[in-house]
């Protein structure tokens, strides 16, 4: 018999600043790599103020990642140590494996409102992969299908596949899914998940109850101040769920609908050494790293 998924933890993500000077919240990363393993950080980057995300984020190296951009408003120009050059706009993806190590930028851009909108996801890569080639995937947003169920919910699926529709994102180590779910108001969306994989969900919209949760904040871990206090069982935007071990999980949208990112992966069940964009297995290795960095050695290969 299929076992349901229960909620593990609840986060609401908190405000940092990133880049040079990029305002953003993050809704995990840094102090709980082996709990959301094989993810390290996701970061939320929703702005409305272009003082707040203009200064972006210039030349900086990654190592042993892979970091997946989605933009929701506004753009971001992007450039890379491959050559790669170009601008991700509404609903495109910028799917980046670092490997042995790549140098880029990224600079937002608001909409003719000045909003800029999009989250950014790191995976780690396994021991076996630290080192492979780097490669740029960028997809844009007539790429990515849109898979309409009988209920109404709306699944635009860039990795993983949902009721034999496949995302155009392939090839990935960590066996990844990566759905843009929307769900109509007062409506349940269930969804089939491998037992074995890291599941979590993170709303950017709406609100909705979790696995026929009454009470979430039970599992809350963050400081309670990041919650609102009011007791009750709907999550809302910018609240992240991780799910336990399981083959399904179950949403429910509130009276105005939910709209989440729902994710998942492979486990990879190493050790992490991570210092800032470059995350290794051991501290010798990240040694390693940023001495090749100050050397003028870190690039390993270039297309």
């Amino acid at each position: 018999m299929p076992k349901p998924r229960k909620i593990e933890r609840v986060f609401k993500s908190r405000p940092t600043l990133e880049g040079a000077g990029v305002h953003l919240k993050r809704a995990f990363g840094f102090s709980q790599p082996h709990l959301f393993d094989p993810f390290l950080l996701l970061d939320d980057f929703r702005n409305e103020n272009p003082s707040d995300f203009m200064r972006g984020f210039p030349w900086h190296p990654h190592r042993g990642i892979e970091t997946i951009t989605y933009v929701l408003r506004g753009s971001v120009e992007h450039g890379d140590s491959l050559g790669n050059r170009g601008e991700i706009f509404p609903g495109d993806i910028q799917w980046m494996t670092a490997g042995s190590g790549i140098i880029h930028q990224e600079m937002p851009k608001g909409d003719e409102h000045g909003r800029n909108y999009g989250l950014q996801l790191w995976a780690n890569l396994p021991r076996s992969n630290k080192m492979m080639d780097p490669r740029y995937r960028g997809l844009s947003s007539q790429e990515i299908p849109l898979l309409t169920l009988e209920n109404g919910v709306e699944i635009r699926i860039i990795a993983g596949k949902v009721e034999g529709v496949a995302g155009p994102v392939s090839d990935i180590i960590i066996d990844p899914e990566y759905l843009d779910v929307t769900v109509p108001p007062k409506t349940e969306f269930q969804h089939p998940t491998p037992p074995s994989h890291t599941v979590f969900a993170y709303v950017i919209e709406g609100e909705a109850t979790f696995c026929q949760e009454d009470d979430p904040y039970e599992y809350e871990i963050e400081e309670a101040s990041y919650f609102d206090m009011e007791r009750k069982p709907f999550l809302g935007n910018e609240s992240l769920v991780l799910f336990s071990r399981g083959d399904f999980i179950t949403v429910n949208a509130g009276e105005n609908g939910a709209r989440l990112l729902l994710v998942g992966g492979m486990p990879i069940n190493e050790p992490v050494a991570w210092y800032g964009p470059i995350v290794m297995n051991t501290q010798a290795e990240l040694r390693t790293a940023f001495q090749e960095l100050q050397d003028g050695t870190f690039i390993k290969y270039r297309a």
